[in-house]
């Protein structure tokens, strides 16, 4: 498919053939763990960084400290491989990262504003592969630099989030973009993953609604409808934000909601309208909690890998959609208080006795990336002017921010295109009213 900007002009990227990265020193061999957290999200993650400032030979520079940082982080230098109990593994081979350089047509001012989610352009700036047969043939991480006709460039990354979650991925980049600079690391890599090993022996200690047993194969809504996926992304305003966090205060029982809270909460509800879930029917809203700082101690700083966790919010769609806004808050903000040390603990070991995957069943997952560090990503020629997925993840909405230092976070989705139709009706008419 082509891309074309508000002036009708396509997009067109041409791509030299990928080459292989490897480490720029002989790293450790062998077989590394993944812990139970990583097991639970297997999909890929895809992130282009725009940078206006015009820069020459950027992608001889990227290329050459990726081949040092690599040494640090010598896993994404591996791939992915299966245990006998049918849990994923990282085989230690050094043979490297695939590494694309491209050219575009487009200026960067005329890519336009992407944080507004399209995978038919933005996938033209990341190196992917979607016609391979098993997860394990995808790279855990590939990196295209794409040079734009104005000088500028774009970093497209793409990486599989059953090695690291968004916080370890922005703890990579900035170390890269340290070693690019020819700076010290700030802090070396925890790469060690037993400290989230199952205990022994594994006890499930919390319920945890946010998984399915394999006995119960859970069902994706979006993909039964066999209809074309439509992505669309909707822009909060700090003047929205405080009318959402006023109405759900109304109610004596509201904790003091956060930003994210009451977009995450308007979303769950909107969608499940928009579904047209039938009243006596459970409808879940899953959140990735970062559960980093929940032990205690702390889990080491630049933790490498998955340290988030998933609190799940719950009740019947009748209830949600008819009862007053503040009680869908309250149950958002009470299931993220619920990730605590035990309820991590808990979850880890629920996956080592039931290898249950995430509810997807009348449920969508929500991850908030407006806390990350990308927009601080300087690889020598300033820090980007827009971050963005470039591509999304089929039951998971995103919330980021629009660009640096901007207070208006933007949620982005992708819906089956008649309800998508009814969402964006839904949603707009709230974002609209005074």
């Amino acid at each position: 498919m082509e891309a074309c900007n508000e002036t009708g002009k396509i997009l067109t990227v041409k791509k030299q053939e990928p080459v292989l990265v490897r480490p720029a020193e002989k790293t450790l061999d062998g077989l590394y763990l993944l812990s139970n957290l990583d097991q639970t999200f297997p999909y890929p993650i895809e992130i282009a960084f725009a940078y206006r400032k015009r820069t020459e030979n950027a992608a001889d520079i990227i290329k050459e400290s990726l081949a040092k940082i690599l040494v640090k982080f010598h896993p994404f230098a591996g791939c992915l491989s299966e245990t006998w109990d049918e849990k994923m593994i990282v085989r230690c081979s050094g043979e490297g990262v695939p590494f694309v350089e491209a050219v575009s047509n487009y200026t960067i001012e005329e890519l336009g504003d992407i944080s507004r989610v399209d995978p038919v352009k933005l996938r033209q700036l990341v190196h992917n592969l979607d016609n391979v047969e098993s997860i394990l043939d995808v790279p855990l991480l590939t990196v295209q630099i794409t040079r734009f006709k104005c000088g500028g460039t774009v970093l497209g990354i793409a990486m599989k989030h059953v090695l690291v979650d968004g916080k370890a991925l922005a703890d990579f980049l900035n170390s890269w973009a340290q070693i690019t600079k020819g700076l010290p690391l700030s802090v070396d890599p925890y790469l060690d993953r037993s400290i989230l090993s199952a205990r022994q022996p594994p006890r499930i200690d919390i319920p945890h609604p946010e998984y399915v047993g394999k006995e119960r194969p859970t069902k994706n809504m979006t993909l039964q409808m066999q209809e074309p996926i439509v992505y669309q992304s909707f822009c909060f305003e700090p003047k929205k934000i405080d009318q959402l966090k006023l109405m759900a205060k109304q109610d004596e029982f509201a904790a003091p909601p956060t930003s994210f809270e009451v977009i995450s909460a308007l979303m769950w509800i909107m969608r499940t309208k928009a579904f047209k879930i039938e009243p006596h029917k459970t409808t879940k809203l899953l959140t990735a909690v970062d559960g980093r700082p929940k032990f205690k101690p702390a889990l080491p700083e630049c933790f490498f890998g998955n340290g988030i966790a998933w609190s799940c919010a719950q009740c019947t769609a009748g209830d949600l959609v008819q009862k007053p806004f503040s009680f869908a808050v309250n149950i958002v903000h009470e299931a993220i208080k619920e990730v605590t040390e035990d309820y991590i603990k808990s979850a880890i070991d629920y996956y080592e006795l039931t290898r249950g995957g995430l509810e997807m069943e009348n449920t969508c997952w929500i991850s908030k990336w407006s806390r990350l560090t990308f927009y601080d990503l300087d690889f020598g020629w300033g820090k980007p002017q827009q971050v963005a997925p470039a591509s999304m993840v089929d039951n998971l909405v995103l919330t980021l921010s629009q660009e640096k230092d901007s207070k208006n976070i933007i949620l982005s989705l992708g819906l089956p295109e008649s309800v998508m139709k009814e969402f964006q009706m839904l949603m707009l008419s709230e974002l609209n009213r005074e």
